[in-house]
């Protein structure tokens, strides 16, 4: 079957799937990967070199894509945690891994694959969520990076060694890790000295600006290849060095079609690549790690970022969405089976711990409010008195008329107008650079999460006087609404909504007024909130009419309201 076919099945295959989970209020990821296993099992897409091949380049290009979204500055202030911390995370795992496949009767070099497997979470998958959820720079989300990254670094040296084993030499040994010096040196070099003015060049145009930067991602790949490296973390490295130019937020902005597209093929190859038929022998390791990665993994993750003195919610969140096995992981294994050094049995039992614990990821991401909600109390043990190292700005006691969640974008105009009001208010805000940078001008500033019901406590509620939200999480916004009102119904309270839906949701909620960034911007929320304080019969007459317009939007397509 030509390529193009093979292609054409898969992307509607999974553009079936996907509108269906969609319209089910599910993830996506499963849905694609159900897609692969269909396929395979209905013998319209067999295993050939075809799958194979479509599979290695979207690795490549979804690892691009993933090292461009590191920003290696942010990550100075949870440093320690992820070099010791997810050092000393992968060691133990790793080891462990090992320790299990002695268990089942596996060979020494079989278990350092699994170790491997058990050892390191997927960067890709973690940052596509983080990203969907726009967390990435939240504290949990750069802690994650951080130790991903670690993980990330391990994993290539792992490779290196890997590929001596059959004709292990130091001095071989010697040659790849220097080769690695070397490539890494270039990389940094020319991320430094060259690219700044290839793209400062490139950067007048967008088509231009786009050829470049997959040209570098190619040429990485293809030197990687030559030297007889994974391609994969050749893009990554490109992706990388790209990553901390000015221009990197212009790049992923034209990658990211070339993300999604290649995402939805490396799930449904992960499912074309389980071959279920050969797991018999190996059907009980499986379920063994499938147990270890979903529980005892969280666990210990739990414990290691919460001894770097991380309260509980960011550790929480952390372990939660470093469940699940690497893309990293499947590139070594893939290397595995094809030097022989594993058996196909093995591998396919990998592929299909993979396939669970990523989807079961997915799921974990979309529901992590509900599930800390239910651990939190028990949680308090893993949390230390003292704080070391942590980004959490929360006083004792705050005495506040006004509460602004999120001062970035669509809060940096309202935060300007809460200081002309000369109303005493405090900026609540998920990202600590945000929060840091408010504290260095003395604005009151706390960091947190509106989500986390421990925050919204020490918020004292019961006084506030308004309340504006420009998160725009529907469930972290009915929560606040609903506590809110019940300790203090007379509280104004101003939250944003991605979509007309929610916002008619929040309304019902009792929401005195709902942004919609995409037809309402900062400027003009500040000016409603100038022109209605004090004066509740004007908010009220404002939200009547933006229900009336929302309600007739909703019933001619949900087309976007316009502009007041």
């Amino acid at each position: 079957m030509d390529l193009i076919i093979q292609l054409g099945i898969i992307i509607i295959l999974a553009a079936v799937f996907a509108y269906i989970a969609r319209a089910l209020k599910q993830p996506l990821i499963p849905a694609y990967v159900v897609a692969g296993i269909i396929l395979v099992a209905t013998g319209f897409i067999g295993h050939n070199g075809t799958v194979e091949t479509i599979s290695t380049i979207g690795i490549a290009f979804l690892l691009f894509i993933v090292g461009l979204e590191i920003d290696l500055k942010k990550l100075k202030d949870v440093g320690l945690v992820s070099t010791l911390g997810g050092g000393v995370l992968s060691a133990i795992l790793f080891l462990a891994g090992i320790f299990i496949a002695g268990l089942f009767g596996l060979s020494f070099l079989s278990g350092v694959y699994i170790g491997l497997v058990f050892a390191f979470s997927s960067t890709m998958i973690v940052l596509k969520l983080l990203s969907d959820k726009r967390e990435l720079d939240t504290l949990h989300g750069r802690i994650i990076i951080g130790i991903l990254l670690m993980q990330d670094i391990l994993a290539i040296f792992a490779l290196f060694i890997l590929s001596s084993v059959n004709n292990f030499s130091v001095l071989l040994l010697i040659k790849n890790i220097g080769l690695l010096v070397i490539i890494l040196g270039i990389a940094y070099f020319s991320s430094i000295y060259i690219f700044p003015a290839v793209f400062k060049h490139a950067a007048k145009s967008e088509e231009l600006l786009f050829v470049v930067a997959i040209g570098i991602c190619l040429a990485f790949v293809v030197l990687f290849h030559y030297l007889g490296f994974s391609i994969g973390i050749g893009a990554f490295l490109a992706g990388v060095t790209l990553a901390n130019l000015p221009y990197n937020i212009e790049i992923i902005s034209r990658i990211k079609p070339l993300r999604d597209f290649f995402a939805v093929i490396f799930f449904v190859a992960l499912g074309l690549q389980l071959r279920i038929f050969e797991l018999n022998a190996y059907l009980a390791i499986a379920i063994v790690l499938t147990l270890l990665i979903m529980f005892a993994k969280p666990f210990l993750t739990l414990i290691i970022v919460s001894a770097f003195g991380y309260t509980k919610k960011p550790a929480f969140t952390t372990s939660l969405l470093l469940a699940q096995v690497s893309e990293f992981s499947l590139i070594l294994v893939l290397f595995g089976i094809t030097a022989g050094h594993i058996s196909q049995g093995l591998f396919s039992a990998i592929i299909l711990i993979a396939i669970i614990t990523i989807s079961l990821t997915a799921y974990l991401s979309e529901y992590e409010g509900w599930v800390y909600a239910r651990c939190s109390k028990i949680l308090g043990c893993f949390e230390k008195k003292y704080r070391y190292r942590t980004i959490d700005y929360v006083p004792k006691k705050i005495k506040t008329q006004v509460i602004l969640i999120g001062a970035d974008r669509l809060g940096y105009n309202i935060l300007k107008t809460l200081k002309n009001m000369k109303k005493k208010f405090i900026v609540v805000d998920y990202d600590p650079e945000v929060t840091k940078h408010l504290l260095k001008k003395k604005t009151p500033s706390i960091y947190g999460d509106i989500g986390d019901l421990e925050i919204l406590n020490r918020l004292n509620l019961k006084e506030v006087e308004l309340i504006v939200s420009t998160a725009p999480d529907k469930k972290d916004n009915l929560l606040l609404v609903k506590k809110t009102k019940k300790v203090n119904p007379g509280a104004v309270i101003i939250v944003t909504s991605a979509d007309v839906d929610d916002a008619l949701e929040l309304y019902d909620a009792g929401a005195d007024y709902v942004i919609l960034p995409h037809f309402l911007g900062g400027e003009r929320i500040s000016l409603l909130i100038e022109e209605a304080k004090g004066n509740m019969k004007k908010l009220i007459k404002y939200k009547l009419q933006h229900l009336k317009e929302l309600k007739h939007r909703k019933c001619i397509g949900h087309r976007h309201p316009k502009r007041h």
